[in-house]
């Protein structure tokens, strides 16, 4: 649908809209009253449940963890105890006024956004769409909310403090605190809560009106001439949504900068203990009020610089791009006679951005895609598959093998097809300018462009590639590992040592993965459907030899599968003492 064009007609788009919307907006705000405080319910009482009967275990297998971690040394560990037992106090009043607030801003906003979306071009029904769409599905969400948050604190908070409790650290001395420097840490990071956050609120005080009537502008001005958001018919509600909503946004920035200040004015006590210095980390106090002030000009689009002093608080200077201000940048493109780049993109461009949970579920398409030709080619088994759903330390198969597979897939995908980021099985490409802008995301991102270029650079064969993927797979299951390296012949142990390390680094990224908040409830559903596939093939194999070999091995499937939680640490069947003897300890995955 094209924009209309002349001022009278964009004038009378815009009275005719406006009835539309407000109508719109007032049933999404009764849908959202009658739906949040049931919503509210269920994530209070769930999560409240799960934080006061996990509590007790937190508390103690933390400090256990803490004290039999190898990373860090006895004076840190008594120093870590302490601090986080008082974190672990705070944490269950936290934890369930953070729920309240979750319940009641998921409860009320979903439904109102979903009605906005139900009048999208392209759906059927839509008078029906507005007044259902948000409200049975933002109940049902309300339950999974509690699912992925019972997984956070159980299967997520489990694994990382098994990291803790059992790796090594990178060098032979563990990390200790040194005690004489800790006294002008903690005076310094006190002064600099008591500057920063005072000079801070000032400052974002003194600039949310300009935020507030420069975001008016922009947004009206894009109004009344179909640029920016209003430039997609679909999405003009949620722009006028997002002209009646702009001063909480203003508000929530205000209040933003409020609360980073405590964490950016604290940040001198760890610039004053790196640098064993009191007037380095005094030197921060004051520039960090320098590029908070950059920073907030860059965002705001006003005039480059700052009236505060810049001094330099590390004894070796950081290169100038790692600023938070982008003058150096602006200002190399201002030489060249070209004109910096907009912030205000178009959502037809923006929209092209990926999101991370999208990204989860293209991993676990790929997982499902996998699997199930691995079933085929008899790399995945029974016993996989069913020690992995009883929880066995034997399912690594499955748990991080598959998974690791997926993504080294994809890594080789990307190599062979030269791209610059990295290509998904179904020919979507992540790349720098398309990337998530999370920073959990980039976590993993990073690590893994980083791993595809040292692939590339050492130019694997096709057998040193088929050898490094059934590796990945298979590390978790010595007995086929011990088989895999019996067939495969190096030039030299050097080469075999770097397939290994990369293996390793792979299974260690797709831990890291594990403990992102939905990917246990996504990965017990990809293990479902390949449970089912490997039924289906069974069934199939069955009707066509009609043997009573295939008839034992669908019952024992049936009897593996027949345990319905994922959590069990241990087999509680006594028929299980083959399959326990027959596995070694692998890396736990939640």
């Amino acid at each position: 649908m094209e924009p209309p064009k002349g001022f009278w007609a964009t004038l009378w788009s815009f009275l005719c809209f406006l009835p539309f919307f407000i109508g719109l907006l007032l049933l999404g705000i009764i849908k959202g009253s009658l739906v949040f405080p049931f919503v509210c319910l269920i994530i209070t009482v769930g999560n409240t449940a799960v934080i006061l009967g996990l509590w007790p275990a937190h508390v103690v297998w933390t400090n256990y963890s803490i004290a039999r971690a190898k990373q860090i040394g006895p004076v840190l560990k008594v120093t870590l105890c302490i601090g986080i037992t008082c974190v672990l106090i705070l944490w269950p009043l936290v934890g369930i006024i953070g729920s309240i607030l979750a319940g009641v801003g998921y409860g009320f906003f979903a439904p109102l956004v979903a009605t906005f979306d139900a009048v999208r071009e392209g759906k059927d029904e839509k008078f029906i769409h507005c007044i259902w769409d948000g409200t049975w599905s933002t109940m049902k969400g309300s339950f999974t909310v509690v699912r992925d948050f019972t997984d956070t604190c159980f299967h997520s908070y489990f694994s990382v403090m098994d990291d803790l409790r059992l790796q090594a650290p990178p060098t032979r001395e563990p990390h200790e605190i040194r005690l004489l420097h800790l006294p002008g840490a903690f005076l310094v990071g006190i002064l600099g809560v008591i500057v920063d956050v005072p000079v801070i609120t000032m400052v974002a005080l003194y600039k949310s009106p300009y935020m507030l009537f420069k975001g008016w502008h922009r947004l009206f001005h894009d109004l009344i001439g179909r640029e920016g958001p209003f430039l997609e018919t679909a999405c003009v509600p949620f722009a006028g949504l997002a002209i009646l909503l702009w001063p909480s946004a203003v508000i929530g920035a205000v209040l933003a900068s409020i609360l980073s200040s405590f964490f950016l004015g604290s940040y001198a006590a760890n610039v004053s203990y790196q640098e064993s210095s009191v007037s380095m980390g005094l030197s921060y106090i004051i520039a960090s009020l320098s590029m908070y002030d950059e920073y907030s000009n860059d965002i705001l689009d006003m005039p480059e610089g700052s009236c505060f002093p810049r001094p330099q608080y590390r004894k070796k200077a950081p290169l100038r791009s790692t600023s938070l201000s982008s003058h150096t940048s602006f200002q190399r493109e201002k030489q060249d006679g070209k004109a910096p780049i907009s912030r205000n993109v178009s959502l037809k461009n923006a929209i092209n951005e990926l999101k991370p949970i999208k990204l989860l579920e293209q991993l676990f398409v790929e997982c499902k895609h996998y699997g199930e030709s691995l079933i085929t080619e008899g790399m995945i088994t029974v016993t996989d598959i069913s020690e992995c759903k009883s929880g066995k330390v034997g399912g690594g198969v499955i748990s991080t093998g598959l998974p690791a597979y997926a993504i080294l897939q994809a890594l080789l995908r990307s190599i062979n097809s030269n791209s610059d980021g990295l290509l998904l099985i179904d020919n979507t490409e992540i790349t720098s300018m398309n990337r998530p802008r999370d920073v959990v995301f980039d976590w993993f991102f990073d690590p893994i462009l980083i791993i595809k270029e040292q692939i590339k650079a050492e130019n694997f064969s096709e057998a040193e590639q088929n050898y490094l993927s059934k590796l990945v797979l298979l590390i978790g299951d010595p007995i086929r590992l011990k088989s895999l390296n019996g067939g495969m012949n190096f030039e030299n142990e050097r080469r075999r040592a770097e397939i290994d390390a990369f293996a390793r680094r792979l299974q260690g990224i797709t831990k890291s993965v594990s403990r992102y908040p939905t990917y246990r409830r996504r990965f017990e559903s990809m293990v479902n459907s390949l449970r089912e596939h490997l039924e289906t093939k069974i069934n199939g194999s069955q009707s066509v030899n009609g043997s009573k070999s295939i008839r034992r091995s669908r019952s024992g499937l049936g009897r593996m599968f027949s345990q319905k939680s994922f959590g069990s640490r241990t087999s509680k069947h006594g028929g299980d003492q083959e399959a326990q003897a027959n596995t070694v300890t692998a890396p736990d995955i939640p």
